[in-house]
């Protein structure tokens, strides 16, 4: 088993291979966090797009269906009751509009979970909390110098010094 960086767990890792690893770990949450706004950008554009195909649908029918409906509507109505035939055309077109009503109000629905969707304000906080997480975060204390090292340095130094040249 092995760290992401490659080096085997419980090894120390030199400060290097953390921060690469840091890198690379943040460049991949980066990525994933686009990869999520383009997701939910293209869920959002697809009920934009069945809310206008129902729109467009209502109105093409509506407006294709007029003249040959509401005359044989209207002349059905007719037949089936010896009623004036203006108030057969009337009715039959009532009809008509009935149906183009229903067809703009599913348009009138997905418009709704669209624009109710925010999928890339989601992102924007999620990036939003991840900064802040970061920003937040504090580099592990290091422990205290030990006075009895820092007097002994100077020494040390000289010793070596000495025993080199």
């Amino acid at each position: 088993m092995s760290a992401p960086d490659g080096s085997p767990v419980g090894a120390e890792r030199s400060i290097g291979q953390l921060f690469a690893s840091a890198t690379t770990e943040m460049s991949a949450l980066v990525h994933d966090e686009i990869a999520l706004a383009k997701a939910q950008l293209k869920q959002d554009v697809k009920r934009g797009a069945t809310s206008g195909g129902a729109f467009m649908v209502a109105g093409g029918v509506l407006l294709f269906s007029l003249p040959m409906l509401n005359f044989a509507l209207a002349y059905g109505i007719r037949t089936w009751s010896d009623w004036n035939l203006a108030i057969c055309f009337v009715l039959s077109f009532a009809a008509n509009v009935l149906i183009a009503l229903v067809l703009a109000l599913i348009g009138v629905v997905f418009a709704k979970k669209a624009k109710k969707s925010k999928g890339p304000q989601k992102v924007a906080a999620s990036v939003k909390e991840t900064a802040g997480v970061l920003q937040n975060a504090k580099p592990h204390p290091r422990p205290a110098a030990r006075p009895e090292l820092e007097d002994r340095a100077p020494a040390a130094i000289e010793a070596v010094a000495r025993s080199s040249s």
